[in-house]
């Protein structure tokens, strides 16, 4: 059996993810339609070797698929997603419109894949260095209980989209060349720099992205007393996020029972061994599934504490990958 698909943004950098990895994974489709803004409809496009013309994205032209992967903004999905829902299509939306609605379950499929089965016709994907961070911290979170973490994230310019990748791009080719180097996507250059803020700052002095982390974790691990303290950095790096991270638990900790616990957890795999200078980085994971996990040591701050090191591709396990192992997740399970 084949699956109507559709995809709204497809024209942005997660979009063309989407279309990669349907094809990549040989999701069951049965037919695809490309949706974007109006400025983009009527465009053409090489899609899973066929030409498909791209749509307007409208509440009115979701009819007859089975599942519609959201790459847009809040106020896009806010709109839409009830609307694809209504048509009787599965909505799974990579934005921060529905995660913390208590009726629209936020999902990582290795982690609580179950909690999709209750969607009412949308589901949420994480925030991508949640998604990432926990792909780290939920194995040892079974493992020895998880009680609080600290977080700080290396974050990859493709999380803000194409603009910021031919951004740095520019600025690093200017810099070669003795020229000016010019920003407008970031508030800073970010050739050679490091950004300490991602996304707009609340009044309480962290982040939207900073809270994501408290509030998303909490509600993928059903911890609703988890503390997390979290700083997100933007680096020039054009993919995969890296998340270095500081947790304590309820139990006894060991840094060979953390990789037995990682390495037996699906998606992820363990890269430690600093005698031999052996250790996950953004390079290494840009365009793979799993995501990576190493300098694992006890730490020497916390009580039952360990200090590890994440590295994930934001644009697949941070939004793409993860919507469709989401849509594969309910195929499965039918």
């Amino acid at each position: 059996m084949g699956y109507k698909v559709g995809i709204v943004g497809a024209t942005g950098a997660v979009g063309q993810e989407f279309i990669k990895l349907l094809g990549d994974r040989k999701f069951p489709l049965s037919e695809l339609k490309l949706f974007a803004s109006a400025r983009s409809a009527g465009k053409q496009v090489e899609a899973l070797g066929q030409t498909i013309t791209i749509e307007e994205a409208t509440e009115t032209c979701f009819e007859g698929l089975d599942f519609v992967l959201f790459s847009a903004s809040g106020t896009v999905s806010k709109a839409l997603c009830p609307a694809a829902a209504k048509a009787g299509a599965v909505a799974i939306d990579n934005s921060s419109a529905f995660r913390m609605d208590p009726d629209v379950p936020l999902v990582v499929p290795e982690i609580n894949g179950e909690a999709a089965k209750s969607h009412k016709g949308i589901i949420a994907n994480p925030n991508c260095s949640t998604a990432i961070s926990l792909m780290g911290a939920y194995p040892l979170h079974k493992a020895f209980g998880l009680k609080r973490m600290f977080a700080s994230t290396y974050q990859a310019v493709s999380g803000t989209g194409a603009e910021a990748m031919q951004e740095l791009e520019d600025q690093l080719k200017a810099w070669a060349k003795g020229e000016p180097i010019e920003h407008s996507v970031y508030p800073y250059q970010i050739a050679f720099n490091a950004l300490p803020h991602v996304d707009v700052f609340l009044e309480d002095g962290y982040t939207k992205e900073e809270m994501k982390m408290l509030n998303e974790g909490r509600k993928i691990m059903s911890l609703p007393d988890l503390k997390v303290s979290c700083t997100c950095v933007r680096v020039p790096v054009m993919r995969s996020h890296s998340i270095s991270i500081n947790a304590e638990f309820e139990r006894p900790v060991s840094v060979e029972a953390a990789r037995e616990a990682i390495a037996a957890f699906e998606g992820v795999d363990v890269v430690d061994d600093p005698a031999n200078k052996v250790y996950p980085m953004p390079l290494d994971y840009a365009g793979k599934v799993n995501c990576g996990v190493g300098r694992i040591r006890v730490d020497s701050a916390l009580d039952n504490g360990l200090a590890f090191w994440v590295v994930g591709d934001q644009l697949w396990k941070g939004a793409a990958l993860n919507a469709i192992q989401i849509a594969e997740y309910l195929v499965k399970s039918k």
